[in-house]
């Protein structure tokens, strides 16, 4: 971190102790609710009728010469072509490749973009009028999971462990249906199930044998769609054309 960084985290951290008054507290909140009330009002008023989409996750640091950036658009056109939206983060990445895999083969390209600190900005293969741009990520999430019948998580990092294990959770917690997870790439992905099963359920117990259930591994294209295939074929679903 350069010494600007660790300065600004300072100030965040002081500014979080930082004593307010009565007036300062309502006028905070209160911009705060409205602010988050915007956006759910604008996530759900644009993603309504978008109809059956899957999620694909995945870094946003993924270059376009890298094997997993070229799946992930592989991933996303043959979606399309099965009658499938897709949705990203938004951003560049694997999240634009799979805007780009959609947006080639005139399907349905959503990207929930989020404000960050060092300025994400919206990749180009997202259609026009199904760009939302958030400041909250909760806000995001919940537009992920309520408007995505599958999910499709390829190599990333901290926040791709996030909106993973979000879905496993309210899967798990029975909050939503049990739709598909998918991840993509068996190199990257079976050292962390090796410890899931081995530590967190072998050794602590933590979850339940049947948990493991919820993932599916697989290590190409063709075999992620089909498991998000076989789930609308099983539920007699209707993609969107």
């Amino acid at each position: 971190m350069t010494e600007q960084e660790l300065l600004d985290d300072e100030n965040r951290i002081r500014e979080a102790f930082k004593s307010r008054n009565w007036n300062e507290i309502k006028s905070e909140n209160s911009w705060t609710i409205f602010k988050t009330m915007s956006e759910f009002v604008e996530g759900f008023e644009k993603l309504a009728k978008i109809g059956p989409c899957v999620s694909i996750f995945g870094s946003a640091r993924t270059s376009p010469d890298n094997k997993y950036y070229e799946m992930a658009v592989e991933i996303a056109s043959k979606l399309v072509r099965h009658g499938y939206g897709v949705i990203t983060g938004g951003g560049p990445g694997i999240m634009e490749a799979g805007n780009k895999g959609a947006h080639i083969q005139g399907g349905k390209s959503v990207g929930l973009n989020i404000v960050l600190p060092f300025e994400q900005s919206h990749n180009i293969y997202i259609d026009r009028d199904k760009l939302i741009t958030f400041d909250f990520f909760f806000v995001r999430k919940v537009m992920f999971i309520k408007y995505s019948q599958g999910f499709i998580v390829m190599p990333g990092g901290m926040g791709t462990l996030d909106e993973l294990f979000e879905a496993i959770t309210l899967i798990q917690t029975k909050k939503i249906g049990r739709f598909p997870i998918v991840l993509v790439g068996k190199d990257y992905w079976t050292g962390l199930i090796d410890w899931i099963k081995d530590v967190m359920l072998g050794q602590e117990k933590n979850i339940n044998p049947e948990d493991l259930n919820l993932i599916n591994i697989v290590d190409n294209p063709t075999d992620a769609v089909k498991v998000i295939d076989d789930f609308y074929s099983k539920y007699l679903l209707q993609p969107n054309f």
